[in-house]
């Protein structure tokens, strides 16, 4: 008799536990899964492929919530567990390569205000930059980060992410100032 209402005692315990954790899960979804979203399609250009990363990562985040100590970092956890889920989206999948050519697609928005020109091309230009690059400009752009928690993030030194950042910014710069010049000469 005596065991059995300890553990009468002791399921509340558990269920308040599990209460908390679910309301802690619950808040870093409303908080992160636009977030995490945007920053799916960034990486695998698929809004149906960004939508399983999303789910997948918090799934994961729920099986290792109580690792989660600082939720400050919590933004930063999620999005490492989204970058490990896709990198494991490679390690399943082993994909028939052929070698061909890269061809040239020419840009078919004609129409559209000048400011959704601007940013298919800004979009377009930072897609082809190497990933090096190109990473941490979309977590510091899209995702907000700043230089220490894309470091954190991508598991690099925190002086060699705002070195790629600037080399990033710099390679756009390069890559849209000509085009800017030309538009000027032609609209002139």
């Amino acid at each position: 008799m005596i065991s059995l209402m300890g553990n009468f005692f002791r399921r509340p315990q558990v269920s308040l536990g599990m209460k908390t954790k679910q309301l802690k899960y619950e808040a870093l979804v409303r908080a992160y899964s636009d977030d995490l979203y945007r920053y799916g399609v960034w990486l695998c250009r698929d809004p149906n492929i960004a939508e399983d990363l999303v789910q997948e990562t918090f799934l994961r985040a729920w099986r290792s919530l109580e690792s989660l100590k600082d939720q400050g970092a919590a933004k930063s956890w999620l999005i490492t567990i989204l970058r490990r889920e896709n990198a494991r989206r490679f390690e399943r999948k082993q994909f028939d390569l052929v070698d061909i050519e890269e061809s040239y697609v020419p840009d078919t928005l004609s129409v559209g205000s000048e400011q959704e020109v601007e940013n298919h091309l800004l979009r377009r230009k930072i897609a082809e930059l190497e990933p090096e690059y190109r990473e941490p400009l979309v977590l510091q752009v899209i995702g907000g980060f700043s230089g220490e928690e894309i470091a954190v993030i991508l598991e690099l030194n925190k002086n060699t992410v705002m070195t790629r950042l600037f080399r990033a910014r710099n390679q756009l710069k390069d890559v849209l100032e000509p085009q800017e010049q030309n538009r000027g000469i032609e609209n002139g």
